[in-house]
Formats: structure tokens, C-alpha cells, sequence
């Protein structure tokens, strides 16, 4: 491990006091980082330019690895396609440019896996990034992220900027979020049957029809990635950062209600979305360029995941 990469450097993680980038702090922090600035929401809106500078006069990093994003499962991604493509592409485009602007010596880009076309071929390549046009749920989403690899790439050709851009499959794990408006599938399944059993309900109803794969990846792995990309990899190639696991979502469900001890009828309720049909990633990049690969067996980051939840229910209610 090169410790004196870590401690030598001042990283700002926005989005740090989040799921993944509490766990991505913590992990620079055992890696020896000592000189890490989480700006809060509270204080710094990054879809706002004059917050950006003060956040960075602040911080006056050496690398910026850019976690923050409006993010959401299907249901949030229909309400919100405006804000989640505006506020996601403003913040990242402003807050790289600056990046740009001040000689940072690294910013790291972390996207999503619904840039990816509708129907990829599985598994998805990174070379079939621009295929075709995304998943229209989450396209907005999935194309305002997509644009700071574009971003990244062209800094990079004209101004030899060193940017970087990485694609996590669906995250999952303890702290993950639980609301259920804006959650992901799997904290959304194990909320239902959990307060199914609490509620003495015999039924529980899931989104579309169940026939959809998705692949997920325990959030200690994602962190771990993000990192060894950090200090390993300085190139301009989008990468993947997957499990390589892939499951039905009616595999999933049933999982998750057998983990939970949840009994009841599962209803599924075909007139809502499916999203994208299959989601699986080719990680061998990954490895290639930085040495990552997941460690977690799914089922056990699921198990942690459940404790999780029911250990900390009351801050959800």
C-alpha cells in the first residue's frame, strides 16, 4: 500500500457524508489521509457555482473525488427527469471546469450504469457505452452523468487534465438509504417485507413483473474501487465497477423475503415499470487497469444489509 500517496495529498469527497462516501472517508482515513473536506449540503449547494469556489478555497485539494448526485430508484427517476438531469450535470460540468481552472492534479468522476443504451449486450462493455440511447426511465439521470465523461475525456486531449471516470453498478449495503420515495430496489424490499411481518400483512407488492437481472455491488467493494482507481489509475477510459453477479429481480424478491422470514404472497404489479431489461457489467477492465475485484458474496452483504436496517428502523419511521 503506498501510504505516503494517502498522506501526503488533501482530497475533498463531495457527497461524503453519504452511503457510499462515508464508507470511501473512512477507507482514506486507513489508508492514511489525515487531510480530507466533506462539504455538507447544508452549507454548499454544488449546482451553485460561487459554492463551488468557496468549497474549493476551503479545501484547496490535491484530488477531488466527486460522489455527490441526485440519485433515486425508478419512481424517483419519473418525478424528478428535469432535476435529476440538470442538478447532477450543472454540478458535475461546474465543479470539473474549476477543478480545471485551479491545476488540481487529479479529479475523479464516479458515473453511473444507466448511461449505459437500453439494450446493451450482457455483459455490458465499456466500449458499448454510446450503442444506443439509455433506459428512458433514467436516461435523464444516466445522460447528465454521461456528460462528464465527455468532459473528462476532451480536458484531458486539450489540457492534459487528469480525469478520470468510473461506473458502479447498483450499490447496496448497511447505511444504505431506506425512504421509501427515493430508495433503490434493495433497500426498498427489505423495508416492504420487514414492515409486511411488523403490520401482520399477508401480501407484499413489487414493481413490474420480476423478469428484469440487475447486478449489485456491496458498498465496502465500491469504495475499495474508487480508491485503487485513485491512486492506480490515471487513464481515459470509462471503467466498470461490478460484482459480476447478476439475479432476477423475482430471484431477489424471493431471497430477500426468505432473509427477512417474510411468508406472505408477493404481488406483482405489471402496470409500473420494468426498467432495463438485463444488467450486468464485464469487470475485467477493472482488474486490468487497477487491480479491483469484489470481495463480498452477495448473500452476505445482503444478510449485513438486513441487520443493518432492522438495527437502525427508527430513523427511518
Amino acid at each position: 500500500m503506498a501510504m505516503n500517496f494517502w498522506k501526503e495529498k488533501k482530497f475533498c469527497v463531495t457527497g461524503g457524508a453519504g452511503f457510499l462516501g462515508s464508507v470511501v472517508c473512512r477507507k482514506l482515513r486507513e489508508r492514511g489521509a489525515d487531510q480530507i473536506f466533506v462539504p455538507l449540503i447544508e452549507e454548499y449547494d454544488l449546482v451553485k457555482l460561487d459554492d463551488i469556489h468557496r468549497m474549493l478555497d476551503k479545501a484547496n485539494p490535491d484530488v477531488i473525488i466527486h460522489l455527490a448526485a441526485q440519485v433515486g430508484g425508478i419512481g424517483a427517476n419519473r418525478e424528478h427527469p428535469a432535476e435529476f438531469f440538470y442538478n447532477n450535470l450543472i454540478m458535475g460540468v461546474q465543479l470539473m471546469h474549476v477543478a480545471w481552472q485551479r491545476k488540481i492534479s487529479k479529479f475523479v468522476t464516479i458515473g453511473t450504469i444507466c448511461a449505459y443504451p437500453k439494450f446493451t449486450p450482457v455483459p455490458f462493455k465499456e466500449e458499448n457505452l454510446w450503442d444506443g440511447y439509455p433506459e428512458e426511465t433514467n436516461a435523464p439521470y444516466g445522460l447528465a452523468k454521461k456528460m462528464l465523461l465527455v468532459q473528462a475525456q476532451s480536458y484531458r486531449q486539450q489540457y492534459g487534465f487528469n480525469a478520470i471516470f468510473l461506473l458502479p453498478v447498483n450499490l447496496y449495503g448497511p447505511g444504505d438509504n431506506f425512504n421509501p420515495q427515493s430508495s433503490h430496489v434493495i433497500p426498498a424490499l427489505i423495508r416492504k417485507c420487514i414492515e409486511a411481518i411488523e403490520q401482520g400483512k399477508d401480501e407484499i407488492v413489487v414493481w413490474g413483473d420480476g423478469s428484469p437481472t440487475r447486478e449489485f455491488l456491496y458498498v465496502e467493494d465500491a469504495a475499495e474501487g474508487i480508491l485503487l482507481a485513485t491512486e492506480r489509475y490515471d487513464g481515459p477510459d470509462p471503467v466498470n465497477l461490478g460484482s459480476g453477479y447478476e439475479i432476477s429481480i423475482k430471484d431477489l424478491v424471493t431471497l430477500i423475503a426468505k432473509m427477512t422470514g417474510f411468508s406472505g404472497r408477493i404481488v406483482w404489479d405489471t402496470s409500473k415499470p420494468n426498467g432495463q431489461p438485463r444488467r450486468v457489467l464485464d469487470t475485467s477492465r477493472a482488474w486490468q487497469y487497477f487491480g479491483f475485484k469484489a470481495q463480498m458474496p452477495f448473500e452476505e452483504g445482503l444478510r449485513h444489509t438486513i441487520e443493518w436496517y432492522k438495527n437502525n428502523q427508527d430513523r427511518f419511521k
